[in-house]
């Protein structure tokens, strides 16, 4: 299988795919059900916002629901980094082994986007279905959803370190959902935010992760000043 291969990439590759299979393979073959959990948390609001606005915004809310798995994807890599680290003591090896950290937290990342292959599967046939992207839009969702993945690893990561117990993760995780993808608009135009609090959305990153996909697909324009959106959906 690695024949030809350099043995530098081989132990990379190892590395990485040896993350996977512990932190993604191993649940999603022992324990399905983990996987439902995944899927119904951005679909159950997507159904809540399309139900509530008779089905109008249902496309922004489709592009919603990829930003919300993307930031539980992400971010969902402090509970399991905890679990490792303070349950399983595998950290430890890791410190230990010839694996750096660069290539840990890549493993670990790539881990949580193989873990969300199947809600991601639904999510973009839905996108596909009721987004109608150009090829130029798609590319720029594309690096949207990169991004706020980027980010949400960080902050992952961040939090697995001042966690000193997976109960604590949990907490964590309690917080940081309705922080980064249920009250900021997300799945829905900030312009249904009255200006006195308008502002505030723009504390969270997700907020412009929001507002650059919803730009994408020509739902909103986006001025080039601070004056709000206007779009197909809503007025400034």
């Amino acid at each position: 299988m690695f024949r030809g291969v350099p043995t530098a990439n081989r132990n990379v590759g190892s590395q990485i795919y040896a993350s996977i299979l512990v932190n993604s393979i191993y649940a999603m073959v022992n324990y399905p059900v983990t996987l439902i959990n995944t899927l119904l948390a951005p679909l159950s609001i997507l159904a809540v916002v399309t139900f509530a606005s008779h089905g109008t915004l249902l496309p922004v809310a489709a592009e919603g629901a990829l930003i919300m798995n993307m930031v539980s994807s992400g971010t969902s890599m402090q509970g399991d980094l905890s679990h490792l680290k303070n349950d399983m003591r595998l950290q430890d090896m890791v410190v230990s082994s010839p694996t750096g950290p660069g290539i840990y937290i890549m493993g670990m990342a790539l881990s949580e986007i193989v873990y969300s292959i199947p809600t991601l599967a639904v999510l973009v046939v839905f996108n596909i279905l009721f987004v109608h992207l150009t090829a130029f839009g798609s590319v720029i969702l594309f690096l949207d959803m990169a991004t706020i993945f980027t980010f949400s690893v960080s902050l992952g990561f961040l939090l697995s370190t001042l966690s000193s117990d997976i109960v604590q993760s949990w907490a964590f995780s309690g917080i940081l959902s309705p922080i980064l993808t249920t009250i900021p608009p997300v799945y829905y135009p900030i312009s249904y935010i009255p200006l006195p609090f308008r502002y505030l959305a723009y504390i969270s990153p997700t907020t412009y992760s929001a507002q650059i996909a919803q730009n994408a697909a020509h739902f909103i324009s986006i001025s080039p000043r601070f004056r709000g959106c206007t779009g197909r959906f809503f007025f400034p």
